[in-house]
């Protein structure tokens, strides 16, 4: 299997945000952009591996600042970090004033996938970084899978501890702030 760049992962892609895109307070719905998120990283993903690619998590969405019906939204996706058969798209959400000519950093999003063959999970190419960022940004991506891993191996402990607990114990913690 071809290793591939970070460069050949990237994906841009743009839309504009209509009516129907928003909430109640008449800003773009954070769900229409979650949606688009999720489409973005499976074709990031899918590209890069050259297989389906199924969203496992969203790591991390970072909502900065609100964006407006009518403002272009443009998304920057590219892998951050491959495991064996997982991969991490890290995308960049950019708002733009097409009267003003403005554009802002609106959100970052971290997702996670996992390569699909024949129903199961199959190997990803290794990812070549290139840059010192790239770098970077691969260490950072391994760090967040083994926090990941103790994180959930934490909450499996807590929760057992939890269910042992009687009423008595469980009121206690629950009077804590």
């Amino acid at each position: 299997m071809k290793a591939k760049t970070v460069a050949e992962s990237r994906v841009v892609m743009t839309r504009l945000m209509e009516p129907g895109d928003a909430n109640f307070l008449g800003k773009v719905f954070g769900g229409a952009i979650l949606s688009m998120l999720d489409l973005m990283a499976y074709t990031t993903a899918s590209k890069f591996a050259g297989n389906v690619c199924v969203t496992a998590s969203f790591d991390r969405v970072d909502f900065l600042e609100p964006i407006e019906v009518g403002e272009l939204v443009t998304m920057e996706a590219h892998v951050s970090y491959v495991g064996r058969t997982s991969v991490e798209v890290t995308i960049d959400v950019y708002a733009e004033n097409i009267y003003e000519n403005s554009r802002r950093h609106t959100n970052t999003a971290r997702v996670l996938t996992v390569a699909i063959k024949d129903g199961k999970p199959t190997e990803v190419p290794r990812l070549i970084c290139q840059t010192r960022q790239e770098k970077v940004e691969f260490l950072k991506g391994r760090a967040r899978r083994e926090l990941r891993k103790r994180h959930q191996m934490e909450l499996e402990a807590m929760g057992g501890d939890l269910e042992m607990a009687d009423d008595a114990q469980l009121d206690a913690l629950l009077s804590q702030p």
